[in-house]
């Protein structure tokens, strides 16, 4: 949000939480309606304070149209939510979260001890990238070898795939599944 438009939205705030207290005084009879009556038309009467009321009036209807029409999120951060977009002589490409989210459980999923994979991908504005890995591993598993393992293999095939630095990848192991019968 831009600095004007949080100042706005401060005096905003703070005039309907007068009108609101000053209805209350009304509604419970400890203000007379003359008096606030009284003000009013002195405030709006005034040549120079009917002047000031209608200039802030108009911004506060102009910045209520904004609100409701117009999303305050711009199209950059829109993007930088979707994905990274690199560009170069050629043209833009624009690589999606759930592209680096695919590349990631395939990785993972090409390992034995991991039966079952689920991964949330963050991106921030210098298009850092930060992976989260939820798996589910087999009995067999030696989890610490394979969390070394796979995080080294998911740094490098993003980098190879995408040319995107990953910063981190954290992984949970959710549950170890144990090893399935089979029928003799």
């Amino acid at each position: 949000m831009k600095i004007l438009e949080k100042i706005t939205l401060i005096i905003y705030s703070n005039i309907i939480l007068i009108l609101s207290i000053i209805l209350c005084l009304l509604v419970f009879g400890w203000l007379d309606i003359g008096l606030v009556g009284d003000i009013v038309t002195k405030i709006i009467v005034g040549e120079t304070s009917s002047k000031i009321l209608l200039g802030v009036s108009v911004v506060f209807i102009l910045l209520s149209i904004k609100c409701i029409f117009f999303d305050a999120t711009s199209r950059e951060q829109i993007k930088e939510r979707q994905g990274v977009l690199l560009e170069n002589e050629s043209g833009k490409l624009m690589i999606s979260k759930e592209t680096i989210e695919n590349l990631v459980n395939s990785v993972a999923l090409n390992f034995q001890s991991a039966e079952e994979v689920s991964t949330r991908v963050e991106l921030d504005k210098e298009n850092n990238v930060r992976v989260f890995v939820n798996l589910i591993v087999n009995e067999e598993a030696v989890i610490k070898d394979l969390s070394a393992n796979l995080q080294t293999r998911i740094k490098e095939k993003v980098k190879t795939a995408t040319d995107l630095e990953v910063k981190e990848v954290n992984i949970t192991v959710k549950k170890v599944a144990p090893k399935q019968q089979t029928e003799e």
